[in-house]
């Protein structure tokens, strides 16, 4: 078994998949747009084949997105090496966004950096 695919609602959809094609090297597949609904989609691919769903509809709720909540806190990324982390969370925060644990080696053995990445959802981004 495994997860076939993680979904998230966005507010700005095409920021979205530009996000995760700039920093994790996305493949988004065709633009999806049901005509009834209103609702919005893309998926997008990477090179493990993992999938995320980014979806958007007309009326969402936008609570704020703390780190201590119940439920879904974040999505964390195999970069393959060290020397990757420490480039993508220089790069990330040069873009302005928050690097809020800069690259460590955690208490159970990660080597990880957290960043409050698009539409203020939490990215890990590891080994």
């Amino acid at each position: 078994m495994h997860i076939e695919h993680i979904a998230m609602y966005v507010n700005d959809l095409d920021a979205a998949r530009d996000f995760f094609v700039k920093y994790f090297n996305a493949k988004s597949y065709e633009y999806y747009h049901n005509k009834t609904t209103d609702f919005r989609s893309y998926f997008l691919s990477f090179d493990d084949g993992a999938r995320l769903e980014i979806m958007k509809k007309p009326v969402m709720e936008d609570s704020p997105k703390t780190l201590s909540r119940t439920g879904y806190v974040h999505i964390a990324f195999s970069l393959g090496s060290k020397d990757a982390v420490n480039v993508l969370a220089e790069k990330m925060k040069h873009d302005g966004y928050d690097v809020i644990s800069d690259p460590r080696t955690t208490g159970d053995g990660y080597y990880e950096s957290c960043i409050i990445g698009i539409e203020g959802n939490q990215i890990e981004i590891t080994i």
